[in-house]
């Protein structure tokens, strides 16, 4: 029997309100930039939100010794980050390609 151990991270946002995400993926580019992929999860739960479907994608910054995710403000660097992902993932996950036409 395969037991299923999600990797649950806890992140902190600007407000101080905690939001739990399991992380799928992570990567490193040849800029040695480091890069997250994680789902919402359930409050309470270990249930990944299977109706959201939502990925996020995040960059993974160190500075002084603590590590801290931030969004990816270049478009060019997320469509490509996020095709990596995409492509990593495609086995588990079916993708929306709704907003590739904007």
């Amino acid at each position: 029997m395969d037991n299923y151990d999600p990797d649950i991270v806890t992140v902190v946002d600007e407000d101080g309100k905690e939001h739990e995400f399991e992380v799928l993926d992570r990567i490193e580019d040849d800029d040695d930039k480091k890069y997250i992929a994680m789902i919402p999860v359930f409050e309470g739960t270990d249930e990944v939100l299977e109706d959201s479907g939502e990925l996020i994608i995040l960059r993974v910054m160190e500075e002084n010794g603590e590590t801290y995710l931030e969004p990816i403000e270049d478009e060019d660097e997320f469509n490509r980050i996020g095709g990596v992902f995409e492509e990593r993932l495609s086995e588990m996950f079916e993708f929306d390609d709704e907003d590739e036409d904007e």
